[in-house]
């Protein structure tokens, strides 16, 4: 099968929310097409969704050295570090990412994520309040983030 089709079903496995089906798809790739950027990038996708944060490092952050322009990269690598290594780790790729992408609202809000479960509460006001000035949708997800809630907390 042409990897255009292949890509396409998996995109639309993943649509449908059928994860395990687009992964199944996507082991169907050609080794020696394993390996491109578009078969990654859908990749990131499924991995998210099933959890495997210690695959998903290494494809993100390959991802990254391919894209450094690119902040999803830099979000996902964060993302899956945080959960499978430390914070400490993911904060360390999020403010890299963040000198490429100062004006992510994205990496800026889940710096203040970080910066609440460090308990470096001004800090974390002051990256929020950056993500929602840059992407005003930030202001309903602040409201609900469990990471948040010592930051909500100390406001009432």
């Amino acid at each position: 099968m042409e990897l255009k089709w292949r890509l396409a079903h998996v995109r639309g496995y993943l649509g449908l929310g059928m994860i395990e089906d687009a992964s199944a798809e996507l082991d169907q790739v050609p080794p020696d097409l394993a390996r491109a950027t578009e078969v990654l990038a859908l990749r990131v996708l499924v991995l998210q969704e099933q959890a495997k944060w210690p695959t998903l490092v290494s494809v993100a952050s390959e991802l990254v050295l391919r894209q450094p322009m690119e902040p999803g990269w830099w979000i996902a690598w964060a993302y899956a570090v945080r959960r499978s290594q430390t914070l400490d780790a993911a904060e360390a790729i999020l403010l890299e990412g963040e000198r490429k992408h100062p004006r992510e609202a994205t990496i800026q809000f889940n710096l203040g994520c970080y910066a609440c479960l460090r308990g470096d509460l001004t800090e974390a006001r002051r990256r929020v309040d950056q993500a929602i000035s840059l992407d005003p949708s930030f202001r309903d997800v602040a409201m609900s983030d469990p990471d948040l809630a010592p930051l909500r907390a100390s406001e009432l």
